[in-house]
């Protein structure tokens, strides 16, 4: 059902045919395969890209990060020994499943919004940087003409930037903003699902709280500007002086008296 709607995709349709694909003794195929994924570099490329350009580009690579992890197989089974999970298990009812999975697929769509939008920020930052031209609604219609990431959901981001050309993130469009914020609610369920029940899901907590950070005003980074330049004079903007304006503290002679050394144990 999840490959007839908003998540209509070749890779919701291929996990379906793998999570209904048989051995040869009858059981679940993908239940006997080792949990340690592989990776070929593509997403450590984006991820070093979006470290260059300055561009948080956290959910390809929390991607990379959690496939880092499942190597660590043996690893993790010593880990799984020594904090053995202390959660019970629960018998769900079918009403119960049924919103578990419609958070599940909430979720799914809303990050994967987000996912698109790191990408199109970070595609417009390498533009400006390395004096590019890019058609934006013109690649995602190329990636929906023969790609693993060919989905329905392309589509709409060719027609966000067909409306408005200068369009500066696709949370700002108004077909992601009405999916967004009628995702919201159940996209947090489903990462609480997942705390509560001791399920890592990198992704969708990584999504949610790029979600939260950038919907925010005000972040506490001030807090962190104020340290660079403590221990580095790295200089702050102010609230109460233009853009572009840089102050320095002496926070030492001020009556800070906290050094770096080293410390005797």
């Amino acid at each position: 059902a999840w490959n007839e709607g908003v998540l209509d995709s070749y890779l919701i349709e291929i996990t379906a045919e793998i999570l209904t694909f048989k051995d040869s003794d009858g059981e679940p195929l993908v239940d006997k395969i080792l949990d340690a994924a592989g990776q070929k570099g593509t997403g450590k490329w984006t991820g070093i890209s979006s470290l260059e350009l300055g561009i948080p580009v956290t959910l390809i690579t929390e991607s990379v990060y959690a496939r880092c992890l499942s190597a660590l197989k043996s690893e993790r089974q010593k880990a799984a020994k020594i904090y053995p999970r202390t959660v019970a298990a629960k018998t769900y009812s079918e009403e119960e499943k049924e919103g578990i999975i419609s958070s599940l697929h909430d979720a799914l769509y809303a990050s994967k919004i987000v996912s698109y939008a790191q990408g199109y920020m970070l595609m417009a930052e390498a533009a400006k940087s390395y004096g590019w031209d890019l058609n934006y609604g013109g690649i995602a219609l190329m990636w929906r003409g023969g790609c693993i990431i060919r989905s329905r959901f392309l589509g709409e981001i060719k027609k966000a930037y067909d409306q408005q050309p200068d369009l500066n993130n696709l949370l700002q469009a108004s077909f992601f903003e009405n999916a967004i914020k009628n995702a919201e609610q159940q996209w947090r369920k489903a990462v609480v699902f997942g705390i509560e029940q001791q399920i890592p899901t990198p992704t969708l907590s990584s999504a949610l709280a790029f979600f939260d950070g950038y919907r925010s005003a005000v972040v506490p980074a001030n807090l962190l500007q104020a340290q660079r330049d403590y221990f580095g004079a790295h200089t702050y903007e102010r609230v109460d002086a233009p853009r572009g304006e840089f102050f320095h503290t002496d926070w030492i002679s001020s009556g800070g008296n906290v050094s770096s050394t080293t410390y005797e144990v």
